[in-house]
């Protein structure tokens, strides 16, 4: 066990082993009982015995051991009327992280296609990356209560279905597809900035995206949306060191020093990109967002960055997946290519789709502010600040309101 303060360590530590591990121990349950919910509630019972007993006995050494232990034990016990059921557990032994990882099978059991494209995406998230249902409602925009159901409603029927766990083989590979790249890139989404509000950013969370996405592209090397994704995430991640700091104050991309930014890793990123739209030319929304992300990294300046390319890039990404959010990220750009008045104008029908993201209120008073409407940009700063659980973003949006 370990010898700090155990109140501290325990909470950092569970919510580590829940990250890392939660994820291979739902797989390995799933493959040996074929059932979701059992798996989860399983997991579940061996998270919060440890919740319970880590802040009096201290952190074990192997906390993902400890949970697989947990979890087998506390399995006996509810499932011992169900001997087949039985005879499986008691069957279940533990193997090491590094010789086994089942997280990518679990993740396409998830997105089968027979489950909606949200139900797919929020029983991914939660089964296999351990993200709670908060933050999961946070990055579908939706209520806490909405996703509850949707896991509630996918687990039951991968279980009436009979879904296979295993990944899918030619055609049913490319059709799960869109699921499975939309898990991976919430997941980093919510890594990059997060929303549970205990923390800014959760590196481990992008760690997690890229290994994942990563280990995709290894598995389908001639998708190029799979390839637009991995450079996305290597673009984001290239700018890490200058995103925040040494306060994990966020430093906006106007401001942060290009110095610090990892170059061989965006040229890296980049000629990634180049290959996978030179070798098939079928351009997608992950491709164009990595290919808006590598407008920004190859800028020497902020004010060099090329904003009508970006504002195109925009324009083709609205045409093959609209969404009220790509429409604020080309506002956003459409101030530095136009005029801050255009951008305000793009605002106006986004309010009711997203009246409960933060953005678009900051956005909004970014964009009053530099037309001198102060009092206005400061209701919508108001605002913003309200509706973020984001420790960096209500740090900024507090600062801007302390002027």
């Amino acid at each position: 066990m370990t010898g700090a303060d155990p109140e501290r360590v325990s909470q950092e530590a569970l919510a580590r082993v829940v990250r890392d591990h939660a994820g291979r121990l739902a797989a390995s349950l799933v493959s040996l009982l074929g059932d979701f919910s059992a798996a989860e509630d399983l997991v579940q019972d061996a998270v919060e015995t440890a919740l319970r007993r880590w802040p009096v006995e201290g952190v074990p050494d192997r906390p993902d051991a400890w949970l697989f232990t947990v979890a087998r034990r506390r399995g006996l016990d509810v499932l011992r009327r169900e001997t087949n059921y039985r005879a499986k557990l008691a069957q279940l032994t533990w193997v090491e992280p590094a010789q086994k990882d089942d997280r990518l099978q679990l993740i396409f059991t998830c997105c089968h296609p027979a489950l909606s494209l949200e139900a797919r995406i929020a029983l991914t998230l939660r089964v296999v990356c351990g993200l709670s249902t908060a933050q999961i409602a946070a990055a579908f925009l939706v209520p806490e209560t909405t996703v509850a159901q949707r896991l509630t409603r996918a687990k039951r029927k991968i279980t009436e279905a009979g879904i296979p766990y295993r990944i899918p083989d030619g055609d049913d590979l490319s059709e799960r597809l869109d699921g499975v790249l939309a898990v991976i890139y919430l997941l980093f989404n919510e890594g990059y900035l997060s929303s549970g509000g205990a923390r800014a950013q959760a590196r481990d969370l992008v760690d997690d995206a890229e290994w994942l996405a990563s280990l995709l592209a290894g598995l389908m090397p001639d998708e190029p949306e799979v390839a637009g994704l991995l450079a996305l995430i290597r673009l984001h991640r290239a700018r890490g060191a200058a995103r925040f700091d040494d306060r994990e104050q966020l430093v906006l991309l106007a401001d942060q020093d290009r110095g610090r930014w990892d170059h061989a890793a965006i040229g890296a990123a980049i000629a990634l990109l180049m290959r996978a739209a030179r070798a098939h030319r079928r351009p997608g929304p992950y491709q164009l967002q990595a290919a808006i992300a590598a407008c920004h990294a190859e800028a020497e300046s902020f004010e060099s960055t090329d904003w009508p390319q970006i504002v195109v890039l925009y324009d083709m990404l609205l045409h093959l997946a609209p969404s009220p959010i790509t429409r604020l990220h080309r506002a956003i750009a459409l101030r530095y290519a136009v005029s801050p008045e255009a951008a305000l104008d793009e605002l106006k029908d986004l309010d009711r789709a997203l009246e409960n993201y933060p953005l678009l209120h900051a956005t909004r008073a970014d964009l009053l502010r530099a037309l001198r409407r102060n009092h206005e940009a400061r209701e919508c700063d108001e605002r913003a600040l309200a509706l973020t659980a984001n420790p960096a973003q209500q740090a900024l949006l507090e600062k801007r309101l302390s002027w």
